[in-house]
């Protein structure tokens, strides 16, 4: 079994995959204070409490991690608990990818993950947008080759930010509002800033979309992901599931290619 763990700057999602199949997954806030010994405890308790497996059932380890404090954190933990080597995806990860970028070197391993997985599930043309610490935008080209895309910042430090720097407003869960046209604070704030967003991504889209060309599928994954499928016009698919999906797919390439 495998077990493949995406360390965003938000959250680190964990999945366990019997073949393709994902049988187990969790996701839980990224924390660079944590130590390798936390880190490996809470992976324990994972599997010793919230699963039907054991730790020896775990036989390969694959990690992809934005936030490079933890990346060695993450490895060590894991084969600590797992007893076994971690393969770490990084710039290692897209040379079956055509890149048609600038600087190939900067682009996150996160984010070719997202298009592996998006070109095998759902082919290509294809815009993925990634609701994460920040909304990553993709576009595949209907060759399969990858051109770029946008970033914006993402929903929650949008907020955080208007919550730390206007003083008299409230903190506001981030739920849909009953309207657009809100008649309280706390339903103003919600409207402004899941609605804004939705425009900001619908206007951003559609502009790809126009220089892209064709009929591109638009994916939706990441965190706010299901959130925003309920008021962004422009997005078509939800898969929250597909950037560890990716993972895997990255992870059985290369220990193909290594056989």
């Amino acid at each position: 079994m495998l077990l493949a763990i995406d360390c965003g700057n938000s959250n680190i999602v964990l999945g366990v995959f019997q073949g393709k199949d994902m049988v187990e997954h969790w996701r839980i806030a990224t924390d660079d204070k944590k130590s390798c010994d936390e880190y490996g405890l809470l992976l324990r308790q994972l599997f010793e409490m919230k699963s039907g497996y054991q730790t020896g059932d775990i036989t390969d380890v694959a990690i992809a991690s934005v936030v490079p404090a933890l990346t060695d954190v993450l490895a060590k933990a894991a084969a600590d608990v797992f007893a076994v080597t971690p393969f770490i995806v990084g710039e290692n990860c897209h040379d079956q990818l055509v890149l048609k970028i600038d600087r190939p070197e900067e682009l996150g391993a996160d984010r070719i993950i997202d298009v592996v997985a998006g070109l095998e599930k759902y082919g290509a043309p294809l815009i993925i947008v990634d609701f994460g610490t920040a909304i990553t935008f993709d576009c595949i080209s209907a060759e399969g080759h990858y051109l770029g895309g946008a970033i914006a910042p993402g929903v929650g430090i949008s907020a955080d930010a208007l919550f730390t720097r206007a003083a008299k407003l409230p903190r506001a869960d981030l739920l849909m509002p009953p309207n657009v046209l809100a008649t309280n604070t706390v339903h103003s704030m919600q409207s402004g800033i899941i609605y804004g967003f939705a425009g900001l991504v619908d206007g951003i889209v559609n502009r790809l979309k126009k220089e892209l060309g064709g009929s591109p599928k638009v994916v939706a994954t990441g965190g706010m992901a299901s959130l925003m499928m309920n008021c962004a016009l422009e997005l078509d698919i939800l898969d929250e599931d597909l950037t560890i999906q990716g993972l895997r797919v990255v992870y059985e390439r290369k220990r193909k290619q290594r056989q």
